[in-house]
């Protein structure tokens, strides 16, 4: 029991003890030297209301009633600070020693305004009753100070600009800050809300007085808001904004910052930031307010880059100048994500029609130059890349210098216009390109193989793929060298004069084919086809609907005559239906006119050799027999008449 009895006597000796220094506390003049500190060393007035009592709980020293701050004289917005009351600690052994040391200041719920006027003036740069204005005979200016911890609670923080006719706020805020030395650091801790989002910053000050005074010194810095994280450890100074060190941030989906920014979250297409956005690099922040980021590994969703980049403030809108570097780049986003392959080809119903949202174009202008090893654009897929990419009022240009694709190389334009809804175009190259993985990717169409040029000059609008290929218009041409059609015989159909030459295990070996084609409201036109092969010749013309994925096409083939003699049989083919499931017929109506056209064409030249025959005519090139007779006639009546003048005349 002797220990619970020396617990109760230790516990009425320190109650005692308390008590007695509460009593000791001489809280008017603990509030007046609180009140000319503050007034001497920022020159502004600190006025309190009611009376001034000791307090034992939660600091020992004194709490005041409500106390207020003067605001700079050129300020219409009230108080630069209003609070319920402060709560001013001081050193217990100091106090019972006689000396009065405050150790800390507590501020309840305050309200408190910063304010930059249009002229650039900023209240709480404390230079006396006109505030903004600091030379050395500011009151305070120079003079040393340390506070062991400065705290908010429940605290309104409202920042107005005049020049940009901005207001923030924060609420809810509680802060604390320690400066043990006054040249040496001092840490501020602060949470609050801004615009619905809650947030945590920390920060470290290298150098207190240079802070004050507006220099550059080290910083080390951590923000926290939701799942969005980002740290800086370097220098910086406020006065103006500037600065230079380490950034780590992983900023998730961006709707965290955004709300603490108080802008709308921007629509980053998936696979370039929609569902996370983070950044590791060196940073500086100019004082002319542009951002330059030097060797940063920049993460947008599954996409990895390493950027050099200068963000600038220069026009309308801020200006992107970048070097990247990328492995595999997934560009999906910006096309509407699937392709025309496995996922929206051949075997389903069309063209993907989910809205293409290019709304991050308008977000900036920018002039990026783009290494990657690859690029998936869900249309296409290429391999190593370089390119250029210029962004001026929401219209992209991609212009491509150096791109590897399917065997071949790509070159050209390709633009994307958001100005005015959305729009694509472009005029591209395509060279020595492998046929069937390119249309397998791009159609879903997997029976036509070998290699090829293509040339392509097209423009179509809308706000999904589907919207874009129904508008397409433009021109081109192409030509292939050595390859087959899979699928289809045309020869087997000519000989046999049947068009169950399809399907698996069929296939048309080709050694060239060449066309142009032109292309309006998303239906391309051909009627220059044409096919050589060791089998058969064709020519061919007709329709492809580029954005129903049908088409309506003739081909007029000839089989070549096989070593034994047979074949030579020419015939009319045509090619209906859908890309997934193309029609194949012989067009026998138009076979039997030419039937009937060739048996007309015989009947005429038996007739005209028997005309010449019986009587001497010689039907010349595009003369009819008709008009041939009656040349014929006309000569041999020209010719009596002559021999009867010369026979009158021979008569006199």
């Amino acid at each position: 029991m002797r220990w619970i009895v020396r617990l109760v006597g230790a516990l009425v000796v320190l109650v005692l003890l308390a008590l007695g220094a509460v009593a000791l506390i001489p809280a008017e003049r603990i509030a007046g030297l609180f009140i000319g500190k503050f007034e001497t060393l920022t020159g502004r007035n600190l006025t309190l209301e009611g009376s001034v009592s000791p307090s034992f709980w939660p600091v020992l020293g004194a709490r005041t009633g409500t106390v207020t701050i003067s605001n700079a004289a050129w300020s219409d917005a009230g108080p630069m600070m209003q609070a319920e009351a402060l709560e001013i600690g001081v050193d217990l052994a100091a106090l019972i020693a006689g000396e009065v040391r405050i150790t800390g200041v507590e501020a309840v719920n305050p309200r408190l305004v910063l304010e930059r006027s249009r002229d650039g003036q900023e209240n709480w740069v404390f230079g006396g009753s006109a505030g903004g204005t600091v030379t050395t005979d500011t009151p305070g200016v120079g003079t040393p100070f340390t506070l062991e911890k400065g705290v908010i609670r429940g605290g309104t923080l409202i920042f107005i600009d005049h020049r940009s006719g901005t207001r923030t706020e924060l609420t809810g805020m509680d802060a604390e800050l320690a400066i043990p030395d006054y040249e040496g650091e001092a840490q501020v801790s602060l949470s609050a809300m801004r615009g619905g989002q809650a947030f945590t910053a920390d920060v470290t000050l290298g150098a207190f007085r240079s802070f004050l005074d507006g220099k550059v010194g080290p910083v080390e810095l951590a923000l926290t808001a939701g799942k969005a994280k980002a740290s800086f450890s370097g220098r910086a100074g406020w006065n103006p904004l500037a600065g230079e060190g380490a950034l780590t941030a992983d900023l998730g989906d961006l709707t965290e910052i955004a709300a603490l920014a108080g802008i709308a979250r921007p629509a980053l297409p998936e696979g370039l930031g929609a569902r996370g956005v983070s950044v590791e690099g060196q940073t500086t922040v100019t004082d002319a307010g542009s951002v330059h980021l030097r060797g940063a590994a920049l993460q947008l969703d599954d996409t990895a880059l390493t950027v050099d980049a200068d963000l600038t403030k220069a026009g309308e809108r801020p200006k992107l100048s970048a070097k990247v570097t990328a492995g595999a780049l997934d560009l999906r986003g910006l096309t509407g994500g699937q392709g025309g392959g496995a996922g929206g080809g051949a075997q389903a119903a069309g063209w993907p029609k989910d809205k293409i949202d290019v709304g991050a174009l308008s977000a900036m202008d920018a002039a990026v130059a783009l290494t990657a090893d690859s690029a998936d654009l869900g249309l296409a897929k290429l391999g190593p890349l370089q390119l250029m990419v210029t962004i001026d009022r929401a219209r992209a240009v991609f212009d491509i210098r150096r791109v590897a694709a399917y065997d071949g190389t790509v070159s050209g334009q390709f633009v994307v216009n958001g100005r005015s809804g959305l729009s694509v175009g472009g005029d591209l190259t395509f060279a020595g390109m492998a046929l069937q993985p390119l249309l397998r990717d791009f159609g879903g169409y997997e029976r036509l193989i070998g290699t090829g040029d293509l040339r392509v000059k097209f423009l179509g609008v809308g706000n999904s793929i589907d919207a874009v290929m129904r508008s397409l218009k433009g021109d081109g041409s192409l030509a292939l060298g050595k390859g087959e059609i899979r699928g289809l015989d045309i020869a087997g159909m000519l000989r046999t004069m049947n068009t169950s030459y399809v399907g698996e295990g069929q296939k048309t070996v080709y050694d060239s084919i060449t066309g142009s084609f032109t292309m309006d409201k998303g239906v391309l036109s051909n009627s220059d086809l044409k096919l050589i092969s060791p089998y058969v010749t064709a020519s061919g013309s007709g329709k492809v609907g580029l954005g129903t994925r049908t088409q309506d096409y003739r081909i007029k083939a000839t089989a070549l005559a096989d070593a034994e003699g047979q074949g030579g049989l020419t015939a009319p083919l045509m090619i209906t239906g859908t890309w997934a499931n193309p029609k194949f017929a012989l067009d026998l109506e138009a076979l039997a006119d030419q039937e009937l056209a060739d048996e007309k064409a015989a009947l005429e030249e038996a007739a005209k050799r028997k005309l010449e025959e019986e009587l001497g005519v010689v039907q010349q090139e595009g003369e009819s027999l008709e008009d041939a007779a009656r040349r014929r006639a006309e000569e041999v009546i020209t010719d009596e008449a002559r021999k009867a003048l010369e026979g009158l005349l021979g008569g006199n």
